[in-house]
């Protein structure tokens, strides 16, 4: 009989944490040898505990894990992630297949796929979900240019035009010019619409 397959689950939520090591512990070939709640660790879980597949939610502190599954795959090439997660925007899917990640499903996906996803992940191939696939090629890439949405994600907190300048080390006048751009890419009438689509579709993580 071969090893089961090695598994990191990486989540801030404990609940969410638990259960999945639950379900996927029920499986034969699969074993939850590390948890972790932050990002910033996974890097370290994974080596120590000589892991096969990590499973990675998006937004967790320290890092998110779209950087983390960019860290393991260049730092730890032999361990594949996967990224599961409640956020399924067609921004995170396209960002986290170029990171390097090898899946992409959502947290709903019931435990039998989540299995065998994790399978097909750890044999080399790419999984991903459909609809969200689907979705992805229409929405397309972000039109957003790296300091738009910089002035976007200082604008998320709903401060004036002065916060944001002091948050982006930017003038008055050029947050402005970066958020009328960024409206008019994004459709949002309003500097809050603008935002609210740009989180979305998942233009907004770093």
């Amino acid at each position: 009989m071969t090893d089961p397959i090695r598994l990191l689950l990486a989540d801030d939520q404990a609940l969410v944490r638990g259960a999945l090591a639950a379900l996927l512990d029920l499986e034969a070939d699969l074993t939850v040898v590390a948890q972790v709640g932050r990002g910033d660790e996974v890097l370290v879980a994974a080596r120590d505990a000589r892991v096969d597949v990590a499973l990675l939610d998006v937004e967790m502190p320290g890092l998110d894990g779209i950087t983390a599954a960019a860290e393991l795959h260049r730092r730890l090439p032999s361990c594949r992630s996967l990224i599961v997660t409640t956020f399924g925007r067609p921004g995170y899917l396209r960002r986290a297949l170029d990171a390097g990640a090898s899946g992409f499903v959502v947290k709903d996906t019931p435990a039998e796929q989540l299995a065998d996803a994790v399978r097909r992940v750890h044999r080399g191939l790419r999984v991903v979900d459909p609809d969200l696939a689907v979705e992805s090629l229409a929405v397309g890439s972000s039109p957003l240019t790296e300091r738009e949405r910089d002035v976007l994600v200082a604008a998320a907190d709903g401060g004036t035009v002065a916060d944001i300048a002091r948050a982006t080390f930017l003038s008055e006048g050029t947050v402005r010019n970066y958020l009328s751009a960024a409206m008019a890419k994004t459709g949002g009438r309003t500097r809050a619409e603008a935002v609210r689509i740009a989180q979305e579709n998942g233009w907004l993580l770093a």
